[in-house]
């Protein structure tokens, strides 16, 4: 008999750590990236057309969530941490599964899906600081291929429908800073 290594079962795996972004600009409207889908291992057919999503990304060890908040959205929008201001933090943590197709795939297949911890900023540089093409002052890869402005509350139909749900808390929870300045 041939002895396989045990594969945990994908309920068996922690959640990945992180935290994601809703960047305000002065008419309410949120940052909108839609994701590079190129090197993309086993996630493009996942996403089906709702490429679309706002900053997101992992905390490092020992990092706190709010700091990893700040770089994260520098290492995809380049957006500096002087260029935002915290407009508020969600209540909890919102999380979801990878699909089955994704799962064994992404994250070297350590984790089931994400939990994430949410910060609303209010942008307030101009939009010419965006570069997705070159973010983090082109030290960091670029996730996205394109981005706009978009009303907070559109977020969950142009998101992928397996982290639908967690997008359908951010709006109830960010739901006030969708609002002109």
């Amino acid at each position: 008999m041939v002895s396989r290594p045990h594969t945990p079962a994908l309920a068996d795996l922690p959640y990945r750590p992180c935290v994601g972004i809703a960047l305000f600009n002065r008419d309410g409207l949120v940052f909108a990236g839609r994701r590079r889908l190129d090197g993309d291992p086993g996630l493009g057919g996942a996403l089906g057309g709702h490429a679309w999503q706002m900053p997101q990304g992992g905390i490092d060890p020992g990092e706190a969530p709010g700091d990893a908040a700040l770089r994260e959205l520098y290492e995809e929008t380049s957006v500096p941490a002087g260029s935002v201001r915290l407009l508020g933090e969600a209540p909890g943590w919102y999380s979801y599964d990878l699909p089955t197709l994704a799962s064994g795939k992404l994250w070297k297949g350590r984790y089931r899906g994400q939990t994430q911890k949410w910060f609303a900023f209010a942008f307030l540089g101009s939009d010419d600081e965006i570069d997705i093409h070159h973010p983090g002052g082109g030290s960091h890869k670029a996730e996205f291929d394109d981005w706009r402005w978009e009303p907070l509350d559109r977020l969950p139909e142009l998101i992928v429908p397996f982290k639908r749900p967690v997008y359908e808390q951010v709006v109830a929870a960010f739901a006030p800073y969708a609002r002109p300045a």
